[in-house]
């Protein structure tokens, strides 16, 4: 398992503060690969807010009062408790799990996650996939370890912008023909999670759930952000840099997890994305 947080004055503790409006206290990552389960189990929940994204894999929750009804949030979602909310979930190393947290606390929490569209109905929601949530939580866990010059400020202003995105994301889903579409478009967004190593053609998925291709793109895009085959992109590239990262699989046994048989063709889509091969992404880290 590789983990990397950081705590407001070294401190695990959690927290009720109320001098400043909006407060980062910790953050952190967790990645399972060998680690076969990770749960959390806080029945009186915590005194801050949690926010939780899965950036890759899938995670377990149990909400409401019968804790054995169990949710499953597959990547691409966020999670967000309020204090003194019961919590228990797992991660579970045979889903590949990749999760990113922030706590945070402030006298005026509430009126802020209301006014970038974070009502109180909102639990677990969509934000999309790709790097730019990812690269926003590494930048706040960094800021927190180095504690440099006005470091607090640094976070509150990294976490709204991780507020903004998702309000500018909620108000793009609201373009969406209906709710029908929406969970059409969840259901798409679950099955590319799953299946995104396999050959799959657009055509033929949106012919199997009854709709025209047109329809099935157009609003995948409003939903999602991207299209589907961005979003497929999108989702083989960072499970690739995972494997890079933290296995000792060569190139060519990367590209055919993440579902190209061709690793010279993996390499050069790695590179027109990232900026530079497989092979030096893996050298420089």
């Amino acid at each position: 398992m590789y983990t990397n947080n950081a705590y407001l004055n070294h401190s695990t503790m959690d927290r009720k503060d109320k001098s400043q409006p909006l407060i980062v206290t910790m953050c952190g990552t967790y990645k399972l690969y060998t680690h076969p389960k990770l749960p959390t189990w806080r029945p009186r929940g915590r005194l801050d807010f949690q926010l939780i994204y899965i950036a890759a894999g899938k995670a377990h929750f149990h909400f409401g009062r019968n804790s054995e009804d169990e949710t499953i949030v597959h990547a691409g979602h966020m999670i967000l408790y309020r204090p003194k909310e019961p919590q228990k979930y797992e991660y579970y190393a045979e889903d590949q799990t990749e999760v990113y947290w922030v706590h945070f606390t402030g006298s005026d929490v509430t009126n802020i996650l209301r006014s970038y569209g974070l009502t109180d109905d909102k639990r677990v929601f969509y934000c999309g996939s790709g790097p730019s949530y990812q690269n926003l939580f590494r930048t706040m866990i960094n800021e927190l370890q180095m504690c440099k010059d006005s470091y607090q400020e640094m976070l509150e202003m990294y976490l709204r912008q991780i507020f903004i995105k998702l309000q500018r994301h909620f108000n793009n889903s609201i373009r969406i023909d209906n709710s029908r579409a929406a969970e059409t478009i969840d259901m798409a967004i679950a099955y590319f999670n799953e299946h995104y190593s396999e050959s799959i053609s657009i055509e033929e998925y949106a012919k199997k759930i009854h709709v025209s291709t047109s329809w099935f793109i157009r609003n995948f895009k409003l939903y999602v952000g991207s299209t589907p085959m961005h979003f497929i992109l999108q989702k083989r590239i960072c499970n690739a840099e995972a494997l890079l990262l933290n296995t000792e699989y060569n190139i060519n046994e990367i590209a055919q997890i993440v579902g190209y048989d061709n690793a010279l063709y993996f390499s050069r889509i790695f590179k027109k994305i990232k900026g530079i091969s497989p092979s030096e992404y893996r050298k420089n880290i």
